[in-house]
């Protein structure tokens, strides 16, 4: 079987090449130096940590630029322990880019703690599961399956479940974040010789309303001050 070498171009990657390219020019006869300046290299001071839901596109929803805010996104916006690939992100921000404050960001209508929360219904009335444990997608899902399940959620309207599981997540997510070896090594820096002015790194909760483009602080946000707590 051969491969072709040059696929055909379809009608809608012609047009986020031509939107692109208007794009450019628009910023270029705003801002002329802008890309110069982003060439240099990036300083922005916050990682988003968000969902991989394209309704969820951080820079437009906070109406950034390019160059303000670092990113990593997944399914179900989780921060495992053993992720290299999130690890590596959360590292390099701190460490190399200089990164003050990390937003974990759910959000409403989410597809994947959907899909958790109908695993969590499967398990408890010993049903198949929608999703496969021993597919990727099964393992990723997996630990917020398994946060599904201690919530409580049977004593709860049906209506707020999903909201629930959202909100739970994100405030997991944090609680993992602040369990990394660098950021408590940011902490420990920022706490060691106050004669100095240091960096400080924070770690906050937040959830977009896919409803109303808003959104929500949780009020978890975490510094070196709540180190040990």
């Amino acid at each position: 079987m051969s491969l072709s070498s040059s696929p055909p171009m379809s009608t809608l990657l012609a047009s986020l090449l031509s939107a692109n390219a208007k794009w450019a020019e628009r910023v270029n006869d705003t801002h002329p130096n802008f890309f110069g300046q982003c060439a240099k290299g990036q300083s922005p001071k916050v990682l988003w940590i968000g969902c991989a839901d394209s309704r969820i596109p951080e820079s437009v929803v906070t109406d950034a630029k390019p160059g303000d805010i670092f990113v990593h996104r997944n399914i179900a916006n989780q921060f495992h322990l053993d992720d290299d690939s999130a690890l590596s992100v959360l590292t390099y921000a701190i460490n190399v880019v200089g990164v003050e404050h990390v937003l974990i960001v759910g959000h409403t209508h989410c597809g994947g703690a959907a899909a958790c929360l109908e695993a969590a219904q499967a398990q408890a009335s010993n049903s198949p599961p929608p999703v496969s444990p021993d597919t990727p997608l099964g393992r990723w899902l997996s630990p917020l399956i398994n946060l599904v399940l201690t919530l409580g959620l049977e004593a709860l309207p049906a209506e707020s479940h999903l909201d629930t599981i959202v909100e739970a997540n994100v405030k997991r997510q944090v609680e993992n974040v602040c369990a990394t070896d660098v950021i408590k090594g940011a902490w420990a820096a920022a706490l060691g010789d106050e004669s100095k002015e240091k960096r400080q790194v924070w770690v906050h909760g937040w959830v977009y309303d896919v409803a109303s483009g808003r959104l929500k602080d949780l009020g978890v946000s975490r510094g070196p001050q709540a180190q040990g707590e």
